[in-house]
């Protein structure tokens, strides 16, 4: 069962945008999706809210979680979140590994 950690950052004057091209460009985000465990790692912007952006994190288990956690990689992504004076919201999913229902596929074009 993955779990999956939607992390909601927003701040001012365009500065949730420039945290996530840090993160990218200093190579951190290359770092966490070589982590084991972890399965995805990508930023999304939303269309309705320019000073927000959107992570989605997902990791096999938590075990992969806690160790991430626990990496001295953390502290460098602290310290980008004060620079850039980002504030959180955190939603968390289990996955529930059934397959799409057939009656739902007819919604979704390959």
């Amino acid at each position: 069962m993955a779990i999956t950690i939607n992390i909601y950052y927003s701040g001012r004057n365009g500065n949730a945008r420039k945290y996530a091209e840090e993160m990218v460009a200093s190579g951190i985000v290359n770092e966490i999706r070589t982590e084991t465990g972890n399965l995805r790692y990508e930023y999304f912007f939303p269309m309705e809210d320019k000073e927000t952006i959107l992570l989605i994190d997902t990791w096999t288990d938590q075990q992969s979680i806690d160790l991430h956690h626990a990496s001295p990689m953390m502290s460098k992504i602290t310290e980008l979140r004060e620079k850039y004076d980002l504030h959180m919201k955190v939603e968390r999913y289990l996955s529930d590994e059934v397959a799409i229902p057939t009656a739902d596929k007819k919604f979704i074009r390959g």
